[in-house]
């Protein structure tokens, strides 16, 4: 069985700067609290930003925590937040695509698969762990869900008036 879930390394990468983010909002408060040698407007705007900052990394972090595990004919995706466990048969699966970018010499890939109850999952290989074993099993089992190049092409001159 092939399990994807998120990197350490990632999530670690992510709590450092969210504390660095926390403790300059309290730096932030304290400081005006105590000493208030800079105007109001600053003391607002900071912690306002600083706050939605936070917030939004948050919920980044809370929406790429999701675990996708394949074999035995089986794709079965967890979202341990939400409580969340579903369990697909291969036959389920509408379509899969990969997309690949690559930025700053790393090939960035990010694999979408939807099923037939109008749900769909996405894990990237910066952000999971057995990303490649994952596309492979996919490749093998369902390759005709496959969205290929010649219909996103087709699909993406039809939308052009």
């Amino acid at each position: 069985m092939i399990h994807c879930k998120p990197r350490t390394n990632t999530y670690l990468a992510l709590v450092l700067v969210l504390l660095i983010l926390v403790s300059g909002l309290i730096y932030i408060l304290n400081h005006f609290a105590t000493q208030r040698t800079f105007g109001l407007a600053f003391y607002l705007i900071a912690s306002v930003i600083l706050t939605l900052v936070i917030l939004l990394l948050l919920i980044k972090m809370m929406a790429a925590f999701k675990f996708i595990s394949a074999g035995k004919e089986k794709i079965i995706t967890s979202l341990p937040l939400r409580g969340k466990t579903i369990s697909y048969d291969l036959n389920q699966v509408m379509v899969w695509d990969e997309e690949k970018m690559i930025s700053n010499k790393r090939e960035f890939k990010q694999l979408t698969i939807a099923f037939d109850d109008n749900t769909s999952f996405t894990i990237s290989n910066h952000e999971h762990v057995n990303y490649d074993d994952f596309v492979q099993y996919l490749q093998k089992k369902v390759p005709k869900k496959k969205v290929s190049a010649l219909k996103k092409i087709k699909n993406e001159q039809q939308k052009k008036p």
